[in-house]
């Protein structure tokens, strides 16, 4: 199983991102490249060449689905996985996210303590482990 090391992550409210980086970061010790929309992440993804992309679904301008289906037109990125990170996690809504090729969904507000062993958990079932 590829380790998972480097995240792309696409959230526009700065507590938030603030609280994630501290919990990815800190707490799970992954290299973050934070963007605060969509537009951003399209700009760094290649330069950064992440192992996963953490996005939220409700930004301004261009949503998380949005993004996702714009990163997957660059070769290099086409294959790379994605989990949402959303407030609306009614069963029909999270699985219109994983038709659009989300591993997983992850509920908002997420606890900070939890993150990085919930998305090194879902790295590991996507991965077979």
């Amino acid at each position: 199983m590829p380790d998972l090391q480097k995240i792309l992550y696409a959230e526009d409210e700065p507590d938030i991102q603030q609280v994630a980086e501290i919990a990815l970061e800190m707490v799970g010790g992954f290299t973050l490249k934070t963007c605060s929309d969509g537009n951003e992440a399209l700009s760094e993804a290649v330069g950064f060449a992440p192992d996963l992309f953490l996005f939220d679904v409700m930004m301004p301008g261009m949503d998380g689905p949005t993004t996702l289906k714009k990163l997957r037109q660059e070769s290099s990125l086409a294959d790379i996985p994605v989990i949402f990170m959303t407030a609306k996690v009614q069963p029909d809504e999270v699985a219109e996210l994983k038709a659009l090729g989300a591993i997983e969904v992850i509920a908002k507000p997420f606890d900070p303590m939890e993150l990085a062993n919930q998305i090194k958990a879902i790295w590991q079932r996507y991965h077979g482990g």
